[in-house]
């Protein structure tokens, strides 16, 4: 904060308004816009890893693998995800903290469910109450990276074991042909071809992965809705060294400004990335680059 910020209640205009929004509050709140894409950049891959694990085994021809990637498909999907983010935060540290007291509290032998408490030994916390604040920052967006990697995850297998099987069974059958093995076949000829059948798909997940990134806010995680919600509501000189009105509807409107902006862009590079995928392609898209070019 500025030096000329010192005193609030000296100040008025375009000064007091300057020193509001660089009050320490408001720096969280803009570094909190970098939680919500760090996310993204995080959670957009680690999905798509447990989709791609998922479609997967789906097309496995081991039958117990197949079930289980199926399972995970149809569960996930079938859960609404507000109910799944609330319940699986909780089940998931949890179970860490279950883990790991079974290996450092060997000998403890109060029950751990204690009516509708769970109660660990202290070196089985996670994280450990001495840990600084950030530890504990971390640990709650990682928790909240792997549930949405989760659920989305499930979405992204969905959309990944369709566009496998929209590659012609000709290309495999081809490639076997040709002295490829079924793993070399699978490497070489179909995952590099289902990409373009995928990225319809994948798009729209991602646009649904941007607008889901406010659900942070129940996950506990100060995010941009959390900040929004606390520096627009009404504040009086009791509780605030700038009071003002209720500001919410400005503060949210920034955020509808913020994410119209970022599906934008994430429209303009998803639709080269597909021109580029389609390029050369036995696909309505490549047909009309080829007939655009001739």
């Amino acid at each position: 904060m500025l030096e000329v910020c010192d005193d609030p209640q000296a100040l008025a205009g375009v000064q007091w308004l300057t020193c509001y929004l660089t009050s320490g509050k408001h720096l969280l709140f803009y570094q909190s816009f970098g939680t919500v894409m760090l996310l993204l950049l995080v959670t957009a891959p680690v999905s798509l890893a447990f989709g791609f694990a998922g479609a997967g085994a789906a097309r496995s021809r081991v039958a117990p693998l197949r079930w289980l990637g199926k399972g995970y498909t149809s569960i996930v999907r079938g859960v609404p995800d507000i109910a799944f983010f609330l319940f699986f935060v909780i089940a998931l540290d949890q179970a860490f903290e279950w883990l790991r007291h079974q290996v450092k509290c060997p000998d403890w032998d109060a029950p751990i469910r204690q009516g509708s408490d769970f109660v660990v030994c202290a070196q089985a916390k996670l994280p450990l109450s001495s840990s600084p604040q950030w530890v504990h920052e971390s640990y709650g967006f990682a928790l909240a990276v792997l549930t949405f990697a989760i659920v989305f995850g499930a979405f992204a297998a969905n959309v990944l074991y369709g566009a496998m099987r929209s590659v012609p069974r000709a290309q495999m059958e081809t490639a076997e042909a040709y002295g490829m093995t079924h793993r070399q076949a699978y490497w070489r000829i179909l995952v590099p071809q289902m990409w373009v059948y995928a990225l319809p798909g994948l798009s729209n997940l991602w646009m649904i992965l941007i607008k889901a990134t406010p659900l942070l806010f129940l996950l506990g995680v100060e995010d941009i809705v959390y900040w929004a919600r606390e520096l627009g509501g009404s504040k009086t000189a009791r509780f605030s060294d700038f009071p003002h009105g209720d500001w919410r509807m400005y503060y949210f409107g920034a955020l509808l400004v913020f994410y119209l902006l970022l599906t934008r862009v994430s429209e303009v590079v998803l639709d080269r990335l597909m021109a580029r995928l389609s390029h050369g392609q036995a696909t309505a898209a490549g047909e009309a680059q080829r007939k655009a070019t001739a």
